[in-house]
């Protein structure tokens, strides 16, 4: 993607929570109700989020885990927080760990990570931990020289977290780079896994087990890129529309993936983008559930989370 789409993509986000979009009255956040799914009804949806950016699962407490950014992306406001829903996509606490709250510090949380009984929330410049049963601060951790953490996974040998390399300035949000992967180690140890233009602004990212190596999604371009760690360089498995947000695997080379370019939910497979899922306006960070064979796709600036069946194989768009 140019940097002048660029611009226009985070000039746009920043405007849109600016102006309040992503502020939303007590009353109306805490009045979120999720409608069941059916198949004459479409995708179930809850309502009443502020800046909803990622959703994760958690299959052995049957719930599901959603950051709210809740004002600025780049603000360390201290006012964000994490939502928590039944397995079902009703709403369980709409605020259940908030900023400023039972010593807990939440600035933007975005993308979230399941490690043990660790909540990991990556927040600006931070990686938070919270106790994933008690909604408890467990850990902080310092990402020293980050500016925009975005998304984070669990790998073979620790964290490795997005740096999208946005910042805010006088303009609005700019891409000023580095595009780096952090790794955080077990014994909490940051370093910069690989810092690489090949990056493009790096948002979603997630362990692909079988093969040993990192799926990597752009924001400010359109190649979705494997690495492995240790390498020192990347892969570019294929093009896309760009603006990619959330990536989760749905099999052996099977990805999912988010569009803001053309607001869609897609399946990458074999160098191929296939929509699944258009008139996704702003979807984020995805989460799955194999369990009801379901996604949950965060729309950031609609303030909602919408739930969609998972593809079959080889299906797109009926």
């Amino acid at each position: 993607m140019s940097r002048s789409r660029w611009a226009l993509a985070v000039t746009a986000l920043t405007f849109t929570f600016a102006c309040g979009r992503g502020e939303r009255s007590s009353t109306a956040a805490d009045s979120a109700t999720a409608r069941p799914a059916a198949a004459s009804s479409g995708p179930a949806r809850v309502e009443g989020f502020q800046g909803p950016e990622s959703a994760k699962y958690d299959a052995e407490l049957d719930v599901w885990y959603v950051s709210n950014v809740n004002g600025t992306p780049v603000a360390k406001d201290g006012n964000g927080y994490i939502s928590r829903l039944k397995g079902d996509g009703t709403v369980d606490s709409l605020k259940w760990i908030v900023g400023g709250a039972n010593g807990v510090k939440l600035d933007a949380p975005k993308g979230l990570a399941l490690q043990g009984d660790t909540l990991w929330v990556a927040d600006i410049t931070r990686v938070r931990g919270f106790n994933r049963r008690s909604g408890a601060p467990v850990a902080s951790i310092d990402v020293k020289g980050s500016k925009f953490l975005n998304d984070i996974a669990v790998g073979p040998d620790g964290l490795y977290v997005t740096d999208t390399g946005v910042e805010g300035s006088p303009k609005g949000i700019e891409h000023t780079g580095p595009d780096r992967v952090y790794r955080i180690a077990p014994n909490r140890a940051v370093s910069i896994a690989i810092e690489s233009d090949s990056l493009a602004g790096p948002n979603g990212i997630a362990w692909d087990g079988a093969q040993g190596r990192f799926i990597v999604v752009p924001f400010a371009g359109n190649v979705i890129r494997a690495w492995s760690p240790g390498a020192k360089t990347t892969v570019a498995l294929g093009p896309t529309k760009g603006q990619l947000d959330g990536v989760e695997l749905l099999g052996e080379n099977r990805l999912l993936v988010t569009s803001w370019a053309d607001s869609s939910l897609f399946v990458f497979e074999n160098g191929t983008a296939t929509p699944v899922a258009n008139g996704l306006p702003s979807p984020a960070d995805i989460g799955i559930d194999t369990k009801r064979n379901r996604v949950a796709v965060p729309l950031l600036m609609e303030n909602r989370v919408e739930f969609r069946a998972l593809p079959a194989p080889g299906k797109g768009m009926p």
